[in-house]
């Protein structure tokens, strides 16, 4: 008698259940989608600088590669920069021809290095970025050991995300060897490891400044 009142309300609640409209479900996430927003490609230039300055990078905008040279002197003269170190042959031949001066003497390196200038692989939109690797004559220490490391890019360089950044090097280097080191410098270095202080330039340069030369069709 117990066992069939038992089962008896079993039924009931059961009917009573399936009466009841079904519960919301929400849709399957769709894990293909970007996790970030898009930039269109117009306003990467612009999301960039955002990106790169809220790092605390010197962002400096160049309408050609005239404008680059003239943005470069003016800064050099500026920052009273006596010794800009330039490993990279076509940048010594770029900056012969406009006049001005650099060095590439590594036995003085060590000693007189306050800056130096070199390309890059990528520009990371997303992040505020650059991607640098150890395949341009710069090769490490350019980009780490002076106390002012700077950077001349295009725009046709900038990338949405790192993941384009990593691909685009892969197409690059795909039938060479692979360059031994690459990094994202995200703004100069800095720490907070003593007494939970920020300092600048602890463990590398304590100024990133990067000259983007427009070269995307108007």
């Amino acid at each position: 008698m117990y066992e069939a009142k038992s089962k008896e309300i079993v039924l009931r609640r059961v009917r009573e259940a399936l009466a009841k409209s079904a519960p919301f479900l929400p849709p399957t996430p769709d894990f293909t989608s970007p996790l970030h927003p898009v930039v269109p490609v117009e306003d990467m230039s612009i999301v960039f600088a955002q990106n790169f300055i809220r790092n605390s990078g010197q962002f400096v905008y160049c309408e050609n590669q005239e404008d680059f040279f003239d943005q470069l002197y003016i800064y050099k003269k500026e920052q009273n920069l006596q010794h800009l170190y330039v490993w990279e042959r076509n940048l010594q031949n770029a900056l012969a021809h406009a006049g001005i001066e650099f060095s590439d003497n590594e036995e003085t390196f060590v000693k007189d290095a306050e800056a130096s200038l070199t390309t890059c692989e990528s520009l990371i939109t997303r992040t505020g970025s650059i991607l640098v690797s150890s395949a341009n004559a710069g090769g490490r220490r350019l980009s780490i050991y002076p106390s002012t490391h700077m950077v001349v890019a295009q725009a046709s360089q900038l990338v949405p995300d790192i993941k384009d950044a990593l691909q685009r090097i892969r197409n690059k280097y795909k039938d060479n060897n692979f360059p031994s080191m690459v990094s994202m410098v995200s703004g100069p270095s800095r720490t907070a490891d003593i007494e939970k202080t920020l300092v600048m330039g602890a463990h590398g340069p304590k100024a990133l400044v990067l000259f983007l030369i427009d070269d995307l069709p108007n």
